[in-house]
Order: C-alpha cells, then sequence, then structure tokens
C-alpha cells in the first residue's frame, strides 16, 4: 500500500443528531491506495460517520480533515429519484455537468453496467441502481471512494463480486476505498483494514486480528467463520495495520442514527 499524506483524517469526532450522542471519540485515517471497511450493528453511527468526512454532517466536537485538492466519490445507500423521469442511464450520468460519451460508457464498463447506458432509470434492478451510482462515482476520477453499504440488496455471490470488483478499481485507478459493509460472511474478504464501530471505535485492525478481538464478537458473536474462510481463501499474504486493539469499552450504545466510523493507525 502506497504510503503519503493522509486523504481524509478525523481527530476527536463527535456528532450528535437530535440531541442524541451518535459518535464519539473517534479518531480516523485514510492513506492514499488502502480499503478499509466499516462494520457494526444497526444504529451504530456508520452512515452519519461517512457523511461527516465528506462534510455532508457537521462535527458537534473535533474536526475532520480532507486533503487540498483530493477528489472523493460518494456513494449512498439509496438516492432519492423519481423513477418515472424518463431518463437514461447516460443522460443521467451526464448531470449536472455534461459528460464525454467516452468517459461515461468506460465508467460503465468499469462498474460492470458497459450494457446498461441505454437503459431507464425505472427499468433498473436496486443492484443495478447501486453500479450505476458507482460508475457516477468512478467519472470524477476519484483519490478516495466513500461507499455506504453498496452491496446492500445483493445477494451473497453478487457480493463477492462486488468486493472483487473494488480492488480491480483500486488497483486500475490507485485509489482508496472506505466502504460500509454489510454481510460479515464476505465484507472481509476484499479489506487492508477493518474497522469495528458502535458509536466509537470498539477495535481496528487486518481483518483476522479483528475477528478475534473481543470487542467484535461481543457485537456479533462467533459465529463468523465464513468471512474468515473467505479470507483465508483469498488473501495468503499479511496486511499492514495488523493489531487489533483492545479498549475495554462497554458497547451498551442504542445509537438510534445508522452512520460511518472508523479509526485508522497512527
Amino acid at each position: 500500500m502506497r504510503r503519503g499524506e493522509a486523504l481524509i483524517e478525523a481527530k476527536g469526532l463527535g456528532v450528535e443528531l437530535g440531541g442524541r450522542t451518535v459518535l464519539h471519540d473517534v479518531d480516523f485515517s485514510l492513506a492514499p491506495g488502502e480499503i478499509v471497511t466499516v462494520v457494526g450493528p444497526n444504529g451504530s453511527g456508520k452512515t452519519t460517520f461517512l457523511r461527516a468526512l465528506i462534510g455532508a454532517v457537521p462535527p458537534t466536537e473535533g474536526a475532520v480533515r480532507r486533503k487540498p485538492g483530493a477528489v472523493i466519490g460518494y456513494v449512498p445507500q439509496k438516492l432519492a429519484i423519481d423513477r418515472t423521469l424518463p431518463i437514461t442511464v447516460a443522460r443521467f450520468l451526464g448531470m449536472p455537468r455534461r459528460q464525454p460519451a467516452a468517459a461515461i460508457e468506460a465508467a460503465l464498463a468499469r462498474a460492470g453496467m458497459a450494457e446498461l447506458g441505454g437503459r431507464q432509470l425505472a427499468e433498473l434492478s436496486g443492484g443495478q441502481m447501486q453500479r450505476v451510482l458507482f460508475a457516477r462515482a468512478l467519472l470524477a476520477e476519484p483519490d478516495a471512494l466513500v461507499l455506504d453499504e453498496p452491496t446492500q440488496g445483493l445477494d451473497q455471490l453478487g457480493e463477492a463480486s462486488f468486493y472483487r470488483l473494488i480492488e480491480t478499481v483500486r488497483s486500475d485507478l490507485g485509489c482508496a476505498v472506505l466502504m460500509v459493509g454489510h454481510d460479515l460472511h464476505v465484507v472481509m474478504s476484499a479489506a487492508d483494514r477493518v474497522i469495528c464501530l458502535n458509536g466509537h471505535i470498539c477495535c481496528e485492525g487486518a481483518p483476522l486480528a479483528v475477528s478475534a478481538a473481543p470487542e467484535y464478537r461481543a457485537l456479533f458473536g462467533h459465529g463468523t467463520g465464513g468471512a474468515l474462510a473467505l479470507y483465508r481463501h483469498e488473501h495468503d499474504h499479511s496486511h499492514e495495520h495488523g493489531d487489533g486493539h483492545d479498549h475495554g469499552h462497554d458497547h451498551g450504545h442504542s445509537d438510534a442514527a445508522d452512520g460511518p466510523g472508523a479509526d485508522a493507525n497512527p
């Protein structure tokens, strides 16, 4: 993994929504070229954290710094679009700023949707729409991709295929990827680093280290053998950030917002 100035960095980040503390004391850093996956139960603050990182949600405490000039592509869980609008995929990707047809075709091909340019948005499945949003993010040639549960609604094979796509994009473009994971049985397969979030950073490190951490097991139990088996099958090398951190925190949170959180090794 390439080293360099952090693309996104948070220090002591806290967020309150509706008078409720959703995130607190979160430190995070995303290095160029790395893939970081955030996992956590529903209501753990995953989406809120991602939105705070890109500047869509203001922090209540702490600070977020983005590298000057860095391009960040964001893919939300859902995008409110009137599906009855007569608009093709290619036209949608060319809004609000016109894009060269060749660039749109290349982005769709990279997202595995080369044949969809002429299709109506209303005809797309949920999974296809997520890939179109992914292609839209790629059009900006981002330094970092921030993806909020990009595989939501896909079956396990579809998820595994998408994570392979993520690795290919990282390899081809050299961009960093920060994503919220959904299915624990496949989420670890592509990550250099996994962050376990429940209002704060419970533990982080290489996938195998995190999966063995007491905090992770307290949240998800011991039934994660599928994730470990897939990870061991696809990765026979060691990753950086290999230490799972043991903070010994209580995890009895009841945060209502679902948002991302992540903390990076200094």
